[in-house]
């Protein structure tokens, strides 16, 4: 812990991934002690013993006020803290503080800088969770993914981003964005370390058999076609010479028309992100507008003019796109599905967060997805692969990226 606070105290001001909290070491040690007394044979100690975990300030933690990113008065944005929260205490984790969200984990970006380039974006909403693991302040951190608020900020920072299965995690206890999308998710430096969480944290989960095949050479599909084409040019080539060097590597790489109909996938997912944001707020935003900003203003005003039967015909036509995925996949023999998981590098300046769409059509399926760093940009900023996995066997993709995509792999 000693360590801990030394390199805290050293990289957090030039990053700023954490809310402020005075005594922030002193409560550690008290709480690094009573856990060493409660759990004094090292060989019976729980899984995520003593290890420092950064919290997305959307969640609820016993002890710590929620805020939101936001200039709401903090007293009616607090709650319970939920059962992912809870685990991590279970597991013998240590919180090492609340990591900043851009407000209500949309788009208008708190102070975190990259901890690679503090000139460029972190990417959000969970910038101070990527960041946090990104520069070394913490070796887990959680997040959650609306529409790319996890693998964005994962490639743009360096680091391993995990986005399970829809509500393979909990996602009680937090306040949500759009619960339709919201999923919880998570960052470290590895895989393996992404894999010792989400069995804490995750429903049900299964140890990964050896032999199946997505922990082997898989087949992986490139998902061609306008959603493909939304990368910009740097971030398309940067993903074509990955392809090249998973082919290289003895994997089978083939492409697969998918997505033909983008756009509107794209903007429905808009759409329902909005109306659902404005149902979250229909209390709170009459009451506290002016403390908003403009970003969450207009999305939540546009929410407000999408009707209850518009919403429920683009929820019914979006549940439609996880078997559209897995039916490609089983016609094409796909095992996995690879994708540039940004338009491309972490972009300049403080103002934009980048845009997500790239982790659009997995994100409203619903499938697992892991970010993996790939490498670097021609000015020396992070690149990722987003690899997406069939819904629910968030155990295999994890297998197949610990064994194949071990970080500076």
């Amino acid at each position: 812990m000693r360590a801990v606070w030394a390199h805290f105290a050293e990289r957090e001001p030039q990053v700023l991934a954490f809310l402020p909290e005075d005594g922030r070491f002193e409560r550690l040690r008290r709480e690094t002690e009573a856990l060493e007394a409660r759990f004094p044979d090292p060989g019976n100690r729980p899984p995520l013993f003593g290890v420092p975990v950064g919290v997305k300030d959307i969640f609820h933690v016993r002890g710590f006020t929620t805020r939101a990113g936001s200039r709401l008065p903090p007293e009616v944005l607090q709650g319970e803290e939920g059962p992912a929260v809870a685990a991590l205490r279970a597991a013998g984790a240590l919180f090492l503080g609340k990591t900043v969200s851009t407000e209500f984990a949309y788009f208008a970006p708190g102070p975190t800088r990259n901890p690679r380039n503090p000139e460029h974006t972190p990417g959000g909403s969970s910038s101070g969770s990527a960041a946090a693991v990104g520069a070394g302040l913490c070796p887990l951190a959680i997040g959650t993914q609306t529409i790319g608020s996890i693998i964005r900020p994962a490639a743009y920072c360096g680091v391993v981003g995990f986005k399970p299965s829809y509500d393979r995690i909990s996602r009680d206890g937090l306040i949500p964005l759009a619960p339709s999308f919201d999923h919880v998710g998570l960052f470290a430096p590895d895989v393996p370390e992404i894999a010792r969480a989400a069995s804490v944290l995750c429903r049900d989960w299964r140890s990964a058999d050896p032999r199946s095949k997505s922990a082997g050479k898989s087949r992986l599909g490139i998902p061609e076609g306008p959603y493909l084409e939304s990368a910009f040019p740097e971030g398309i080539a940067h993903f074509r010479g990955v392809v090249k060097s998973l082919a290289a590597a003895g994997f089978e790489v083939v492409p697969v028309p998918m997505f033909a109909d983008f756009p509107e996938i794209a903007a429905r997912h808009r759409r329902i992100v909005a109306a659902e944001c404005a149902r979250v707020h229909a209390n709170w935003f009459p009451r506290f507008r002016p403390l908003y900003a403009p970003q969450t203003i207009e999305l939540i005003e546009r929410g407000q003019a999408i009707s209850d039967d518009d919403l429920a015909r683009d929820l019914e036509v979006s549940a439609a796109l996880k078997p559209e995925i897995e039916a490609a996949m089983d016609s094409e023999g796909v095992d996995l599905w690879i994708s540039p998981p940004a338009q491309g590098p972490a972009p300049h300046g403080l103002a934009s967060t980048g845009d997500p769409v790239m982790n659009i059509p997995w994100t409203q399926a619903g499938v697992p997805v892991l970010c993996v760093p790939a490498g670097e940009s021609a000015q020396g900023l992070p690149m990722g692969l987003q690899v997406a996995g069939r819904f629910g066997r968030d155990e295999e993709l994890l297998e197949f990226g610990r064994r194949e995509f071990e970080f500076g792999g």
